[in-house]
């Protein structure tokens, strides 16, 4: 099974942490249990060192931030990585890591949407999940029912090996699209989600942090998927042009003359530029394949001098 290490980010959870660690403690005994923490002002820091786990700490405010550090600071063969809140079922870890470390996987996602399971939602939260979810699968072709857990297991490759950029709740999100472009070996297992007890609070902020993943996945989606991402653009801006220009056409068809120049010019002016959009969408198109190129070259040198 080889070295594994449970990550808990943790900010103002101390109603919570003690009982996080110890339930994990209790199902991994061999397992390095870390809790980092992110300027908590509670006593986040305390309970969690009672409860036995390993206390390091991140200045910088922001989900993102902290898992950027766990996964530069910790060493394993096998991470677990779950909030501090006390809604995910520690009984659920040997089932979560099973793939992984059975090679089966290179993350595994806690599926609070799954279809089997029974996850207690705010209502915004859940209309929020379901929205993203609709777009990702859209947008990359997948079917992944839980883009925004905060409950996974991963392997070394993808923990040392993914370039992260977020900074606060879209961490998931980015995990999520970065682990399906690189063609990652994804899995679910299905978990129930409990609503928090009573003293917790949730830190996130509906509208702020929707748009944050929001932006993240649109983000990633032109650097991923650059093609379809300016040709959908290219296509808009040209089917804008046709509208004007189909009048004037009609229009110089029926008369043999322009009288509604600004409009053809209109016409002219959003079909060039909806050919231009296009245009550069297939040059970055091209760009990303031989860097994915690279990037596949480099991960597989890598892993030859892991070996």
């Amino acid at each position: 099974m080889g070295k594994i290490a449970v990550l808990i980010p943790c900010y103002n959870e101390a109603v919570t942490v003690g009982a996080v660690v110890r339930d994990f403690k209790a199902q991994l005994p061999d397992a390095d249990v870390y809790v980092f923490d992110n300027n908590s002002t509670d006593e986040t820091v305390e309970e969690a060192k009672k409860a036995g786990a390993i206390v390091r700490s991140e200045k910088r405010q922001g989900k993102g931030n902290v898992v950027r550090s766990m996964f530069r600071q910790v060493d394993a063969d096998v991470y677990v990585m779950v909030d501090g809140d006390g809604t995910y079922p520690a009984e659920k870890v040997k089932e979560l890591i099973q793939p992984v470390v059975e090679d089966e996987a290179d993350m595994v996602i806690g599926s609070r949407l799954h279809t089997v399971s029974e996850s207690h939602f705010k209502l915004p939260n859940r209309l929020g999940n379901r929205l993203f979810l609709v777009l990702l699968n859209a947008i990359f072709g997948e079917r992944i029912t839980d883009l925004l857990s905060g409950y996974r297991a991963f392997n070394r490759r993808v923990v040392k090996g993914l370039p992260l950029l977020s900074r606060g709740f879209e961490i998931e999100t980015e995990l999520t699209v970065k682990c399906l472009e690189r063609r990652h070996r994804i899995v679910e297992v299905p978990i129930n989600l409990s609503p928090r007890p009573e003293g917790s609070t949730s830190k996130i902020k509906i509208v702020r942090d929707g748009f944050l993943i929001l932006n993240t996945l649109f983000g990633l989606f032109r650097d991923y998927k650059p093609l379809t991402a300016f040709g959908l653009i290219g296509l808009f801006l040209a089917g804008c042009g046709l509208v004007p220009g189909i009048v004037v056409i009609r229009e110089y068809m029926m008369t043999g003359a322009v009288y509604r120049v600004p409009s053809a010019i209109l016409a002219v002016g959003l079909v060039l530029s909806g050919v231009l959009v296009a245009f550069i969408g297939m040059v970055l198109h091209t760009i990303s394949r031989h860097f994915q190129e690279i990037g596949c070259q480099l991960q597989n040198i890598s892993d030859k001098v892991q070996e």
